[in-house]
């Protein structure tokens, strides 16, 4: 499943997007994530000025806070993750109409 930024694409599977976003911290779900192969190559092509200007459009961390790579990469796993949870809400809501 792909989570769609303005400048790249984040994919992962639907256990890997279920993982890692849910009700309670995620951190760790998140940090096993990015242990795996095939997240670290699709981050490892996303240059920093992108993921940085796509973290700040959420307004949610400043200027020091998006200074550190690991964090970002991190942050952003998050959100794919979250995308790809509400895309498949989505999907099953309209399912049942």
């Amino acid at each position: 499943m792909h989570a769609y930024f303005d400048c790249f694409t984040i994919t992962l599977t639907k256990a890997q997007a279920l993982s890692a976003s849910h009700p309670g911290p995620c951190d760790t779900d998140v940090a096993y994530l990015l242990t795996l192969p095939t997240i670290q190559k699709q981050l490892s092509l996303i240059p920093d000025d992108d993921l940085v200007a796509e973290l700040s459009e959420y307004g949610a961390w400043d200027d020091n806070q998006l200074a550190n790579r690991a964090d970002n990469e991190a942050h952003i796993i998050w959100i794919a993750a979250g995308n790809i949870r509400e895309e498949l809400y989505e999907k099953a809501k309209n399912r049942t109409r």
